[in-house]
């Protein structure tokens, strides 16, 4: 039992980052950081709190809606933006997702904002259009940070998304959602000994605040370690 506590602890110190320090340190604004990751996996609702978060700690935030795929998608960024005072930029369903990043962007150089947070069309990695696609929003908009957004609870689905889109665009970080659900934290493991990437948050809720930070001794007690 203590070699295997060592083991994870092991698997599980990957560097951290920072984000609130990092976007700080930025002297060249905005700081952007673009979000990818399967359908449904909580990408716009996790972006909310990262910009709720981020707002509380005084940063000034513009969200973009480059999700022009599915329906709804922009609506329900918008009406985020509404309840979180933020301004979103947004073009019609079907525009290029890449021009839409650019475009809030040059916002938030334009309104001296200190982070663009960019949300994506959820898609599967063996969609190779939409993979195309992603690459191409990553070398239009030179992101800071690549946030990956995977449900803990889908097990070795995540560990394999993560591992792909890792492949793909090379992510830097993690944040698994649903992680109040997930009794035994075995995805959050296998994320980080895959991929080698933290994982800075978990979506522990429902509301705008249930967003914590990632605690790798909290989850070996979890597992009674």
């Amino acid at each position: 039992q203590k070699s295997l506590k060592e083991s994870i602890e092991q698997v599980l110190k990957v560097p951290t980052i920072d984000v609130v320090g990092t976007i700080k340190k930025k002297t060249e604004k905005p700081y952007v950081i673009v979000f990818f990751g399967v359908n449904g996996a909580g990408k716009t609702t996790s972006i909310a709190r990262i910009a709720h978060l981020l707002k509380s700690k005084g940063l000034r935030c513009v969200l973009v809606a480059a999700d022009t795929f599915r329906a709804g998608a922009k609506e329900q960024l918008l009406e985020w933006g509404k309840r979180l005072d933020l301004k979103v930029i947004s073009h019609d369903y079907g525009a290029d997702p890449a021009s839409v990043a650019f475009d809030g962007i040059a916002y938030g150089k334009k309104d001296e904002a200190d982070v663009v947070l960019i949300d994506t069309a959820g898609r599967q990695h063996s969609n190779v259009n939409l993979v195309e696609q992603m690459k191409k929003i990553v070398r239009v908009s030179k992101p800071d940070l690549k946030i990956f957004i995977g449900e803990a609870i889908s097990g070795n689905d995540v560990v394999e998304q993560c591992d792909q889109f890792n492949q793909s665009i090379g992510i830097d970080a993690v944040i698994l959602t649903k992680a109040d659900v997930d009794d035994k934290g075995g995805a959050m493991i296998s994320v980080s000994y895959i991929t080698g990437k933290p994982i800075l948050y978990l979506g522990v809720g429902q509301s705008v605040e249930d967003l914590e930070p990632f605690d790798a001794a909290k989850i070996l007690k979890t597992m009674g370690l």
